[in-house]
């Protein structure tokens, strides 16, 4: 039987990518939970049913994301207190999955949906060229039961959706989702600004924060696979939500 090349994509993703989210898993609450230390690539290779090349980029994808250690002379070594992280603020993050982990019901509410001439700044920072280029504003609240938890701000370049009607499609899903989906836009990068702000007046209304409350406001600029800007967001988190940042220092 000819071998399937193992660098395809399966379902959007690398066999590699997949075999570390497997392995993740299994760290959690699988076979390997508890475990110091996972077994040889060889061994994992065989139950897993893949080569030691694909589990070998797997081991190194869990590396860099600070799961575990290689050592030279004593093998894979689990760091069970980052494998038990789950809102990763270095990892892709979604709303409603984080409510739902959390034992509450995700909605969202107060959504609008604007079309815009850019400001020189957006066009900027979109690279958008051009006199008045156009950009879509998607701002949303977002709700764990009935408490009011965060507000986000995506702006989108119109000619984004290549003059596809936006009044049928559901802004209320997670934007990189949509981006994906209705744009054929995969972002796989951002350049993230962490802040504590006031946030303005009607922000703060929606969310119902006290005088003494700060939120935190994560700014980014999101870029597809050929490393352009395509979405601009702006999320303003309330203490609702822990946040956890893996940095690796060698």
């Amino acid at each position: 039987m000819k071998k399937t090349n193992e660098s395809t994509r399966l379902g959007g993703e690398l066999r590699s990518s997949q075999i570390a989210a497997e392995l993740v898993q299994q760290m959690k609450t699988g076979r390997f939970a508890g475990c110091t230390q996972l077994p040889p690539e060889v061994e994992l290779a065989e139950s897993l049913g893949v080569s030691r090349t694909v589990v070998r980029d797997a081991l190194s994808e869990l590396e860099r994301a600070g799961c575990v250690e290689r050592v030279r002379g004593i093998g894979t070594v689990v760091n069970r207190d980052v494998t038990a992280l789950e809102n990763r603020l270095d990892k892709k993050l979604e709303f409603y999955r984080m409510i739902r982990r959390a034992g509450r019901h995700p909605r969202s509410d107060h959504l609008f949906v604007t079309k815009e001439q850019a400001s020189p700044d957006v066009a900027a920072r979109l690279g958008l060229e051009g006199d008045s280029p156009t950009v879509l504003y998607v701002c949303k609240r977002v709700l764990a039961d009935d408490e009011p938890v965060l507000y986000s701000t995506d702006i989108l370049p119109l000619s984004l959706f290549g003059g596809k009607r936006l009044d049928g499609l559901d802004f209320s899903r997670p934007i990189f989702d949509l981006a994906a989906e209705v744009c054929g836009v995969q972002v796989t990068s951002t350049v993230a600004h962490l802040r504590a702000v006031q946030g303005e007046g009607a922000v703060r209304r929606l969310l119902r924060l006290t005088q003494d409350k700060a939120l935190l406001q994560l700014e980014e600029t999101c870029y597809d696979r050929l490393c352009r800007p395509v979405i601009l967001c702006r999320t303003c988190y309330t203490d609702f939500f822990d946040f956890a940042i893996v940095r690796k220092l060698q």
